[in-house]
């Protein structure tokens, strides 16, 4: 992979970026509000760790499966649905008041993970990305670590700034508003179930078109 090449993937990530929140990152946005970033890191490791093991099943031929056994990954995009619908309820129901101690980091963890390999699009929009930059004459298992890389720290870098974002607005609006972080939280949780819904598994030309599902 030459140095133009990477230089060309590195500026195609950055702009497939450049969109309103996806679920993953409304999620992390929610849990920093309700947590601070630092407490909600272990969100964004469990999205960063669906996305590595996305990454790893395009990168080595396997995202036919999900053509193959399109029912199964209905099933899993739907309950990822349903899991982000009751965790927003529940934050809406805790009370209006800002969470003052952390969920356990396992609970958050398996919060970001099931949000992101819920969704049903990602595995074939890395099929459809990897190829345009891939040198077939060099390595392979090389260039897809680097892309893969790229692509994960890109992401952890834009999910940070956005919880920071989160977190500093919810301090500086004061009291008021901490007393309905739980509850705003919550909606979008919500937010990012419905999103998800709306997702849908592309073929491979189309995900070549379209923005990463975040």
């Amino acid at each position: 992979m030459t140095l133009e090449i990477y230089l060309a993937y590195l500026a195609t990530v950055l702009v497939f970026f450049v969109h309103p929140p996806g679920p993953s990152q409304l999620l992390f946005i929610a849990h920093s509000m309700r947590y601070d970033v630092r407490n909600a890191m272990p969100t964004m490791a469990g999205d960063l760790s669906a996305n590595s093991l996305q990454i790893a099943i395009a990168g080595f031929g396997l995202a036919g499966l999900i053509h193959l056994s399109a029912g199964f990954f209905f099933v899993i995009k739907w309950f990822g649905v349903a899991y982000l619908v009751w965790l927003g309820i529940r934050a809406i129901r805790s009370g209006s008041s800002k969470a003052a101690v952390p969920a356990k980091k396992g609970h958050l963890f398996r919060q970001g993970f099931i949000t992101s390999a819920a969704n049903p699009y990602a595995v074939v929009f890395f099929a459809a990305l990897f190829p345009q930059f891939i040198d077939p004459a060099a390595p392979l298992t090389r260039q897809i670590v680097i892309l893969g890389a790229t692509y994960l720290i890109i992401d952890g870098a834009i999910l940070l700034m956005m919880g920071a974002a989160a977190e500093k607005l919810t301090a500086r609006l004061g009291g008021r508003f901490h007393a309905w972080a739980n509850r705003l939280s919550g909606v979008f949780m919500i937010i990012a179930a419905i999103l998800l819904a709306m997702k849908d598994i592309a073929s491979p030309q189309a995900a070549a078109l379209e923005r990463p599902a975040k």
